[in-house]
């Protein structure tokens, strides 16, 4: 029997926190590593959009797909956690592109 969905998407959403950890990790410990920060921002900021997309496509799929399995899904308590977890990767990606764009934008090595 296949696993039902949320749980396949959990074990993705956490499998997300692992880069997007080690690029935080990394600009915030070696920020000149490649000594380039057109390609430090562009990392961090593919990064962060495919990170904020696995999120973003589980609302989407809730809000349209799943009409009215939200209000179902509210009462239980399994599924909150959940949906905290999709609202903690959108946030960690949300800070990867952040950090990605400064990168980007910056100047210092010119």
């Amino acid at each position: 029997m296949p696993e039902p969905r949320s749980r396949q998407n959990t074990v993705v959403l956490l499998s997300l926190l692992i880069p997007a950890t080690g690029y935080l990790v990394w600009q915030y410990y070696l920020p000149a590593l490649t000594g380039r920060e057109l390609l430090d921002g562009s990392i961090g900021v593919l990064l962060g959009l495919y990170i904020c997309s696995h999120p973003a496509a589980n609302s989407i799929d809730l809000i349209f797909l799943e009409r009215g399995a939200f209000r179902r899904m509210v009462s239980g308590r399994s599924v909150t956690g959940w949906l905290m977890l999709n609202a903690l990767v959108m946030l960690i990606g949300w800070f990867v592109i952040v950090i990605g764009v400064a990168r980007f934008t910056s100047r210092s090595g010119n």
